[in-house]
């Protein structure tokens, strides 16, 4: 059988069946992650946008949850990793394995050759067992005894981890860390949802009754129709310059890399495309500049002397740069003019 590679994928959808399989997909999550529909939206985003996710947060909270909720309601393999210290990096990728009978060493394939692997308390493995990821994560292949095996599409790595309890432990380098595109944390609920939690999970997990309501099929063609929104030029260049200013900040001792930027803008289009829309807006990245941003950069001495988090960080360049001045209609805009003079789209000045 003939593997989906990363290159095939559909193109434009008809926005009523884009609609149709996408909310199928997050009201599926929902059954099992209560009130966290915008938690739930980022994570399929970040799925179309061809991503990796990072799930960062108190135990508790729901974080492999919604990862093998989001692994479940897709019909396609999933591979569920719990990282250890005694991991080792044959157990992610795979190893060749001598066979007695035909005098030959076989390939048995590691946890990542699936469409969506969820890796539980990734920061609990050794730096040697990480960085099995990075090439499977970046050029979605996997090279073991100098043979390259391509992965399938769609394949995305969903990690989680504590970033309380940090005892033996190993924080993920800056170079795995860039690879996520996106770092989402779950949050308490609020009381309301928390007392649905204990009806709808007090006798039994909802997990275990999930079922797929997509395919990979379906997932590649949202994929394809996400290829297509459009981006202005205009907003383009807000993305870069929202980017540069994380390097040119006082605050920060390193900024985002170019990897960022294209990761942010893949991200953007998956997110107008679930709202509705075949164009970007500069709303759009900055929705997604703390989730997409915050993980990727170091504090200065003095930033954390301060105890100025990441996200503040990036929350305070958003604010302080400008959005473009040339925001022109998108020419796959159809709406009427909104009769102010101004885009049906654009937020009013104070």
């Amino acid at each position: 059988m003939t593997q989906q590679t990363w290159d095939d994928v559909g193109g434009l959808l008809p926005y009523d069946e884009f609609r149709a399989a996408s909310d199928a997909i997050v009201t599926n999550i929902e059954q099992v992650i209560e009130g966290k529909t915008a938690t739930v939206r980022l994570a399929l985003a970040v799925l179309l946008a061809e991503g990796h996710l990072l799930i960062e947060d108190v135990p508790g909270v729901g974080k492999t949850k919604l990862a093998k909720a989001l692994a479940r309601s897709i019909d396609c393999s999933v591979r569920r990793i719990q990282f250890t210290p005694d991991l080792l990096p044959s157990d992610v990728t795979g190893v060749s394995v001598y066979n007695q009978e035909t005098h030959d060493f076989e390939f048995r394939p590691g946890a990542v050759f699936a469409n969506l692997v969820v890796g539980d308390e990734i920061n609990r493995a050794s730096p040697k067992t990480q960085s099995a990821l990075l090439e499977c994560m970046e050029e979605r292949q996997v090279t073991v005894d100098g043979v390259t095996y391509q992965l399938q599409t769609p394949f995305m790595v969903i990690a989680t981890q504590n970033p309380i309890e940090m005892e033996g432990t190993y924080p993920l380098p800056e170079a795995q860390r860039d690879r996520f595109t996106a770092r989402i944390a779950m949050g308490y609920p609020d009381p309301t949802a928390e007392l649905a939690m204990l009806d709808g999970h007090g006798a039994v997990d909802p997990l275990s009754g999930l079922r797929p309501v997509s395919d990979a099929d379906t997932v590649r063609r949202l994929i394809g129709h996400v290829r297509q929104v459009h981006v202005a030029d205009a907003v383009k260049q807000y993305a870069v310059d929202l980017v540069t200013a994380t390097r040119e900040s006082p605050d920060l001792r390193l900024g985002a890399s170019p990897r960022c930027t294209l990761q942010l803008l893949r991200t953007a289009r998956a997110v107008a495309a679930l709202d509705g829309r075949d164009y970007v807006l500069p709303d759009d990245l900055q929705v997604l500049a703390v989730p997409v941003l915050a993980h990727r950069i170091i504090p200065t001495a003095d930033a954390q002397l301060a105890r100025r988090t990441t996200d503040a960080i990036v929350a305070d360049l958003v604010h302080r740069l400008p959005l473009p001045h040339d925001r022109k209609r998108s020419p796959y805009d159809t709406r009427p003019p909104s009769g102010n003079g101004r885009a049906p789209f654009e937020p009013r000045r104070p």
